[in-house]
This record gives structure tokens, C-alpha cells and sequence, in this order.
């Protein structure tokens, strides 16, 4: 038995470091397309996310983005990560196997996995120059792992320092990849000095309601998402909005679209994918122009349909009076609009959910007949008002035999009368103390006058009670006209969550 097992053991150990080796291989080509492509969509990782993107069913995405939420994304990534270091492992041993049975030189070796890994970098990138660093990368890599490691017919096991070299040398790929790898210049801090974005900021501070735990009416963050495994890095100076399909055609870059006259909107969005009580809902100030300017320039039709187009291949479709009340956004609370948001210019329909609000502007095609958008080919029905909701977001018994309870409610454009709470399960009903509404549109040009009340903007409520046993609190928003959100409880696929938010409550 010793005699029998002694080889298996050496067998298993020659494997095990093979592996080893490989997949530091696979690791430092990874590593090496990074060196070139920084996180941008030549970076394997990224191209390989896409992919999958691409690739996966509607149904099991869907089931991602309902289930996995904001986590889905850098999950994604991972999962990416690991599947290409573990593909470009599997490239090299193969390579290796096949160059042992056609009794080929190491060197032969060494060249072919320098070759597939750079053929299958080019097959998922189309970058040359990423493609043959990761080549190269891992190639450097399975030579400094010793003859051992590259030639299938040794039977002896490689040493320690073999494998201890190629994992250094994928961890000095990686090293570099950090220190030298491109990323997008940061867009210059500015210092907000327009009279009329200072004056809207601090009128909604003074609006906000003292609620510990969530948000003031301005979000302190705001939540992303998109179709992108990596942030779309637009150049400005080089950006263009062409306008098409009408009776005149024509372009703008940034300048010509930020030297118009502008004016400050604050606009609430909620994701079409935010659950009941989620968090994929928040505000901002936005400065920019109306979208049906621009239409009136290319003497647009009145009916039928306009389709916009961003610059990472989003889509979006719209009847032509859902553009009305369009803005082009450049700003975001006074400041250069982020990239994670759309940097140059986005999209913003009121009263819409998120997901139609196109982030890197590229295009909008007039067109005469009706066109769908991204997501509502895959099955989702985003271009629809959005839900009314009341947030039970803040929950905090106060010691004293007193329950705060907390949150937002929003109604898109329709607007928000009254936040009603139940602290009985929702047998009696209170009125909440409500925010005033967050104040109407400014003019961008440096002057403090604000014209009516936000259009499409949520409130935040507060509501204080005594309690001294476990009790169910139930919030609902009531619009204007005495429509009252509706009770019937609905997933957010397909056309967003409905429904009364309920805590259970411990005093």
C-alpha cells in the first residue's frame, strides 16, 4: 500500500502546484490587461462581466436585480474575476497538455500560452495593446515558474520556489497594474457660488424634518444603477447631442448646451426595481435645460414617439409628450454631474421611474412610430407614472414610553397631500407631520428667485406616539385629489412595487 501510495501522494502534489501555477497565470494576464486598460471596458474583467451580462437569461437578471439589489453588481464582478483567471488558467494547462503530446520544446510551450492568452484577450476585449499585455503577462509568468511547471512529462514535483515565483510574479503584474494603470482624470472640485443653487440647497435644509437615520429632502448619497459593469467615462469636450429625425437636424456640444439658459429642478427618482420599503430612491438639485427646447428646434411633431440614446448603448423610448417636462441635466447640487450619474449630460422625466431617466446623453432620434427601450424589451414596464409610497425608513423608541416613527413619501408628479400612519395594524389612521414642499425652479443665472414648488419631488414625514407593547405601524401616502396609495401589495417586477409599508414595532 505505502508503495502504491507514495506515487499517487506525488501525483496529487505535482497537480496541486501545477494548478497553482496556472492560475497565477491566468491572474497575472488579468493583471497585465489591467495594466492598460485601468477598469475601463478592456479590462478583461470588465469585458468578461459585460459578457455574461449579455449572456445571461432575462429571467435569472431579473432575478438578480430583484434579489440581489445593489450587491448584484459587484458580485457580478467577482464572479467575473474568478471565472477569467480560472479560463486563462484552463487556456495555459491546455496549451502546456498539447504541446507534451506533440513532443514540442518548453519554448514552443511558453509561445503558445503566450499566444491563446492574447487570442482569447483580443476575442473578449478587441484591444490589441490590452490583449498582448495579458499575453505577455502570463506567459512571463509560467516561464519564471520553472521547467517543471511547462513540461508535461517531468515527473518530478516543482519545488516551493516555483510556485512562490509565479504567484510573485502575477502579484508584481498587479502591483504595477495599480501604480501605472489608466483612470479617468477626477473632475475638478468646484465651489458652489450660484445665488440660486445656495439658496434652493438651504431652503431644503431648513424643510428637512429632524428624523435620525435617514436623509434629509437632499439625499447625503444617491443611489446607481445601470446597464454598466464599469463607470462610462465620457469626455465633455469631445461630447455631442445629436438631434435627428425631424424636419431639422443638428448637434451641440457641452458649450453650446450649457450657455443656454437654465434653471435649478429639484427631481426625485426611484428605481423601478426598489423594493416597498427599499432604498433605491433618492433627491438631488439638478441644473439644466428643458428637453422640449430642443425639440422645437428640430421642429418635432407634436404625436407619436422619440427614442434617446446614451453613449454606453442604453436605449430609451418615450411618447412625444412625455418629453414636455424633460430636463438635460449637467448638474447635480451645484456641482459637476458625477460620472456614476451621466456625466456629461443625463435625462430626466419627471414623474417617471429611474430607469427611463437615460444617463450619458448621446442622442435623441424623432421618430414616427412607437419604440421600446432596454428594459422594457426584457420585460420590465418602467415608462409608466411611478408608484406612490410612504418609506417607514426611521424606527426609534424613545425610552420614555414614546415610539418616533420616520420616513419619505413620494408620488412622482402627482405630488404628495398628506402621510397617514396606523399604529394599530391599520385599523385607525393619524395624519404625520409632513415637510413643507421643496421649492420650485430657479433660474441658472446667479439670481436667489424660486418660482412655486418642486413638480416631482418626495416629502419627508415624522410621527411620534406613545406605546408600551409590540405593535404593528402601517404609513400610506394620500395625493392631492384624495388618492390614497394603493393597499394591494405587488412585486417590483414588472411595473414597480405597490403597496402599505408595515414595521413591527418593540417599545
Amino acid at each position: 500500500m505505502d508503495r502504491l501510495s507514495a506515487p499517487a501522494e506525488s501525483l496529487a502534489r505535482r497537480a496541486a502546484v501545477l494548478a497553482l501555477a496556472f492560475g497565477a497565470s491566468g491572474a497575472a494576464a488579468v493583471a497585465g490587461s489591467f495594466v492598460v486598460a485601468g477598469d475601463g471596458p478592456a479590462f478583461l474583467v470588465t469585458a468578461v462581466a459585460s459578457t455574461l451580462l449579455y449572456l445571461l437569461p432575462d429571467a435569472l437578471v431579473t432575478w438578480g436585480i430583484l434579489t440581489l439589489g445593489e450587491y448584484g453588481r459587484p458580485l457580478l464582478a467577482v464572479a467575473a474575476a474568478v471565472g477569467t483567471v480560472a479560463l486563462f488558467a484552463a487556456l495555459v494547462a491546455g496549451v502546456v497538455r498539447l504541446a507534451g503530446q506533440l513532443n514540442r520544446s518548453r519554448a514552443d510551450a511558453l509561445f503558445g500560452a503566450f499566444l491563446v492568452q492574447t487570442v482569447a484577450a483580443f476575442a473578449l476585449t478587441v484591444r490589441p495593446l490590452a490583449a498582448l499585455a495579458a499575453g505577455a503577462a502570463g506567459g512571463v509568468t509560467l516561464a519564471v515558474a520553472g521547467r517543471a511547471v511547462t513540461d508535461p512529462d517531468a515527473r518530478t514535483v516543482p519545488d516551493r520556489r516555483a510556485v512562490l515565483r509565479a504567484v510573485g510574479a502575477a502579484g508584481a503584474a498587479a502591483g504595477i497594474g495599480w501604480l501605472v494603470a489608466p483612470r479617468a482624470a477626477d473632475l475638478p472640485d468646484e465651489t458652489v457660488e450660484d445665488e440660486g443653487v445656495l439658496a434652493l440647497l438651504e431652503a431644503a435644509d431648513e424643510r428637512s424634518l429632524g428624523v435620525p437615520g435617514i436623509d434629509p429632502l437632499v439625499s447625503d448619497g444617491f443611489y446607481q444603477v445601470d446597464i454598466n459593469t464599469s463607470t462610462p467615462v465620457v469626455d465633455r469636450e469631445a461630447w455631442e447631442l445629436t438631434v435627428s429625425g425631424g424636419p431639422t437636424e443638428f448637434a451641440v456640444d457641452y458649450d453650446d448646451l450649457t450657455d443656454r439658459e437654465g434653471e435649478h429642478r429639484f427631481v426625485t427618482l426611484r428605481c423601478v426595481s426598489d423594493e416597498l420599503n427599499g432604498r433605491t430612491m433618492d433627491t438631488a438639485l439638478w441644473t439644466g435645460v428643458p428637453v422640449a427646447d430642443l425639440l422645437a428646434e428640430a421642429e418635432a411633431p407634436a404625436e407619436c414617439c422619440v427614442r434617446i440614446e446614451a453613449h454606453d448603448g442604453y436605449y430609451q423610448g418615450f411618447p412625444r409628450a412625455a418629453l414636455e417636462r424633460g430636463f438635460l441635466a449637467w448638474r447635480m447640487n451645484g456641482e459637476l454631474l458625477p460620472r456614476g450619474h451621466g456625466h456629461p449630460v443625463r435625462l430626466l422625466i419627471p414623474g417617471h421611474w429611474g430607469e427611463i431617466n437615460v444617463k450619458w446623453v448621446t442622442g435623441i432620434e424623432v421618430r414616427d412610430e412607437e419604440v421600446t427601450g432596454y428594459w422594457e424589451e426584457r420585460g420590465w414596464h418602467g415608462t409608466g407614472p411611478v408608484e406612490t409610497v410612504a418609506k417607514i425608513h426611521a424606527v426609534e423608541p424613545r425610552g420614555d414610553g414614546t415610539v418616533l416613527v420616520g420616513g419619505h413619501a413620494y408620488a412622482g408628479t402627482r405630488g404628495v397631500d398628506r402621510v397617514e400612519v396606523s399604529t394599530d395594524g391599520g385599523e385607525t389612521w393619524t395624519d404625520a407631520t409632513l415637510s413643507d414642499r421643496l421649492p420650485g425652479a430657479a433660474p441658472a443665472d446667479g439670481e436667489a428667485r424660486v418660482e412655486g414648488v418642486a413638480a416631482d419631488a418626495w416629502r419627508m414625514w415624522r410621527h411620534e406616539y406613545e406605546a408600551d407593547e409590540p405593535h404593528e405601524v402601517v404609513a400610506r401616502a394620500v395625493e392631492p385629489d384624495g388618492t390614497v396609495q394603493p393597499a394591494e401589495e405587488s412585486d417590483a417586477f414588472p411595473s414597480g412595487a405597490t403597496g402599505w409599508v408595515r414595521r413591527t414595532v418593540e417599545p
